[in-house]
């Protein structure tokens, strides 16, 4: 499959290079171009109307199966700024952004700026795969307002370097706004008994969230950081021991988690599954209701 992107490739780039280039975006505008919906979202807080944001990837497709068109790539080469998350989110992407880097795209990469989780001792289940390996880096940063916040504020720094515009004020607005979310989403977890923090995932998707609010990742469906990882009979079986062995009171599926699945380990555990929208912005297209739902949907799910 990953063949056959070479061919939009090469007709998006015939495309750019018989039409006339501009500098700016429509209206004169620059044009950042963002991979996914969550991301862009934030990225929008920061510039507002004063550049035109595209985002590439549909809100509510799985970023890491998704492949861009002709068109989609053709925006990617003639973008001033591109936003990318990093650590092979975007696998469907990586040759399309290596390309525009290549042919002069100013590009910023979110996980560059932040700290890094990596996959803990005792996370997950054993032996279940080379992406979720102690050690291997967690993509999905944007489950922590506060790592969310890190990003902003270096994104502000390199749209001024690269495109000669000053957002730090609307950065450190948004960086005071994200601190409210967190304390916001601190209180709500607080509430919930320390024994009762144990999350089972589609995947292994909601590492930062763990991490920053203090709950337990007892394992997932598919126990890897990539939600197109196989699923083998083994590793079921050994998630429906840790389930019950852990008394966790919820599974949470997610994009990407095949739901006669989900169910079935439900029914066989006795433990309710729930869906949780980990990819998806809400209909009013906030990062904030985002989050806010995420964390209720959680904290409600496992009283």
């Amino acid at each position: 499959m990953r063949k056959a992107i070479y061919i939009p490739i090469i007709i998006a780039l015939l495309i750019a290079a018989c039409q006339p280039t501009s500098p700016a975006g429509q209206g004169g505008k620059k044009t950042i171009v963002v991979t996914y919906a969550i991301l862009g979202a934030l990225v929008e807080g920061v510039v507002g109307e004063q550049a035109n944001v595209i985002v590439l990837i549909p809100n509510g497709q799985d970023p890491h199966e998704w492949e861009p068109s002709a068109k989609d790539i053709e925006a990617l080469m003639k973008a001033d700024l591109i936003v990318q998350n990093g650590l092979g989110l975007e696998s469907g992407l990586e040759k399309t952004l290596s390309q525009a880097t290549s042919a002069g795209v100013k590009s910023y990469t979110a996980s560059d700026h932040i700290t890094v989780r990596k996959v803990g001792q005792g996370e997950g289940i054993p032996n279940a795969g080379s992406d979720q390996n102690v050690g291997a880096s967690d993509p999905h940063i944007w489950t922590d307002p506060l790592t969310m916040k890190q990003v902003m504020l270096a994104l502000a720094d390199q749209i001024k370097t690269d495109l000669g515009m000053d957002f730090s004020a609307q950065a450190h607005d948004l960086a005071s706004q994200l601190d409210g979310l967190n304390g916001e989403i601190t209180t709500q977890v607080d509430s919930l008994p320390e024994a009762d923090r144990k999350l089972v995932t589609g995947h292994e998707s909601l590492g930062y969230f763990a991490q920053r609010y203090g709950f337990k990742l007892v394992g997932a469906i598919i126990p890897n950081l990539n939600s197109q990882a196989e699923i083998s009979a083994s590793d079921l079986a050994a998630l429906k021991v840790l389930i019950q062995d852990s008394q966790v009171k919820a599974i949470f599926s997610e994009v990407g988690t095949p739901k006669a699945i989900s169910e079935a380990i439900g029914r066989e555990t006795g433990v309710k599954v729930v869906a949780l929208s980990t990819h998806i912005l809400p209909s009013d297209g906030s990062y904030f209701t985002f989050m806010r739902e995420l964390a209720q949907t959680i904290v409600e799910n496992l009283r």
